[in-house]
Order: C-alpha cells, then structure tokens, then sequence
C-alpha cells in the first residue's frame, strides 16, 4: 500500500453516474452536476471544454478531462457556442429556459443526442465523492485537468463504450471498475506532466527512504510507531529518516502519521456502527480519551461532534 493507493480507495466509484451524449455542430452542453469529481472524455471528434473559472482547453478523442467540482462546466464544438443542452445529472436534461428533454433526447441506456450517429461522442463520469480522505486527493487538483491521449480513445475507452450500450447484469458495477481504473491512470499521468504541482508526498514516494517510509506508515498506520521502529523498518538512523522525510514530505514522520490517523479516523466515524473507542483502536489509539484529544488538536472539534455535523 501507499499513499496514492490510500486515497484512491477513497474515491472508488459506487454507482458513478455515467452519461453519452452524441452531438452535431453546433452543439454545447452545461453541465450542472455538483459533483466533486467528474471525468470526461471523447469517443470521437473534438471539443472545447470551458470550466467556470479559466480558459476553455480543447478535448480531441482520446484526451482525458478530470473536473474537480462543484462548479458548472460546459462542453460545446467551439468556445463561444451556447448551451442548448443543461445536463442536471446522468438522467435529467433541460433546454435553458428549463423545458425538460429527457424523453425527446433519449436514445437508450445513459445515451443522449438527437441522432443515433454523430461526429461527436462524450462520455461523463461523475463521482460520488464523500470523506476526509477523498478530499485529500481532491485537493491535488486543479478545477480541471486535461490529459491528451495523441494515440486517440484507448481500448479501455471503447470496452466503456461497449458496456454502457449493454444492459447485462452487474453492469453498473463493470462501470464502476472502468472509471476507477481510468482515474488511477489518469492521476498518475497527471503528477508526472510539466504543468502539475503534485503534492510533497507523491514525490517522496520514488525517494528510497521516505518513499519506503510512507509506505510503512500506509500498510500499518495503527501501528505503535516511534521514529526509531521506522527508521529500523526503512534501514536508516532516526537523524537520516527524519532528516529526508521531512525535507520531502514537508513534515516529521509522525506528524505526517498523526494527520493521516485522523483523516482515517473522520471518514470511520461517519459510519454509526464504530463506537469512538474501536475507531481509536483502528488508528492506533490504546483509549478513547487519547483519540479524542488529537482528534480535537488536529480538527478542531471532537469526534462526537465531527459526526454529528456529518
């Protein structure tokens, strides 16, 4: 396990809403979905997508789109065209003086047009994204993030494709797979372009001591861990870890292992089945009074209340 791997489970998708619009010029779509993360991404043709805040970037069949929302984002043939669709959510859709179009539009499972062909193919994904963890990931990214694919859609597009035409069983569940795997690609793809500005912890992950080190923190955050069982875990003296890890990741070991139990331990609690004793147990914590304090320390409220707001 790493770091990456971590808040990737955070975002795995559970019934992603998936949409496929085919479009002829001029066409443009606004989408108002208010979800944290949305994918997009064509099948065929080109496109410019324009987020709410900064310059249109033009989508060719192949590249990958991710939008960290909520804000309203259109996709249209040209910058300047003019929404003639409001995408509201995968089934809903609206001209913009609010007439619905669902049933004038529809032209089978998840897909939208006004012909069954068309020089234009978009798919959308938008994720369900919940959690102190997920938000962690999010925060790596900026409002949109365009990934070109000069090779065009890849087979992993076209095996999407295929699967949102069918009504096979378990299909919402292969979608689901698919986006996820195509996010895992995509982020990675994205930390390693010129214009990003991956987080601290994703460089240290190729460096052989603090990358080692957050790995050991991530298979085992509940562990009783000290700079020297780390530092003996990794193969290095405490002065040479704590030296690299914090010139790296921007913060001490177990700092940075403080501020990971509670971002495990605020998604936990939002579940009412964990009593606050087993959640401090799950994150390395002897007793509830222990917990309790770094939890208010970190987060500023204590994790009865943190539940009870969410």
């Amino acid at each position: 396990m790493d770091a990456l791997a971590d808040l990737l489970q955070g975002v795995r998708a559970r019934g992603a809403l998936f949409s496929r619009s085919i479009m002829s010029p001029p066409w443009g779509l606004e989408f108002r979905n208010p979800a944290r993360l949305t994918l997009c991404t064509l099948l065929s043709g080109e496109a410019w997508i324009v987020p709410e805040h900064g310059e249109p970037r033009l989508l060719r069949a192949g590249d990958v789109a991710l939008v960290r929302g909520p804000q309203v984002y259109k996709v249209a043939d040209q910058p300047d065209t003019p929404a003639g669709v409001i995408v509201l959510d995968a089934e809903r859709c609206v001209r913009p003086d609010g007439t619905d179009l669902c049933e004038q539009l529809c032209l089978g499972p998840r897909t939208f047009g006004e012909a069954p062909t068309g020089p234009a193919v978009l798919i959308s994904a938008a994720y369900q994204v919940h959690g102190d963890i997920s938000e962690r990931l999010l925060s790596a990214l900026p409002p949109l993030v365009v990934l070109p694919d000069d090779q065009g859609p890849c087979a992993l597009l076209r095996i999407l494709e295929l699967e949102i035409d069918s009504e096979e069983p378990g299909q919402q569940l292969v979608l689901d797979r698919l986006l996820d795997l195509l996010l895992v690609l995509s982020m990675r793809c994205w930390f390693t372009m010129p214009e990003a500005n991956p987080p601290a912890w994703y460089l240290a992950l190729s460096d052989p001591v603090a990358g080692a080190a957050l790995r050991a923190l991530h298979a085992d955050p509940a562990r009783a861990w000290t700079v020297a069982a780390l530092a003996g875990e990794v193969g290095v003296s405490r002065a040479t870890l704590a030296r690299r890890f914090t010139e790296l990741v921007g913060e001490p070991p177990l700092t940075y292992l403080t501020g990971w139990r509670m971002a495990l331990a605020a998604d936990l609690l939002r579940d009412p089945d964990e009593t606050v004793a087993r959640v401090a147990r799950r994150v390395g914590y002897a007793d509830g009074f222990a917990f309790s304090s770094a939890f208010k320390r970190t987060r500023g409220v204590s994790p009865s209340v943190h539940r009870a707001a969410g």
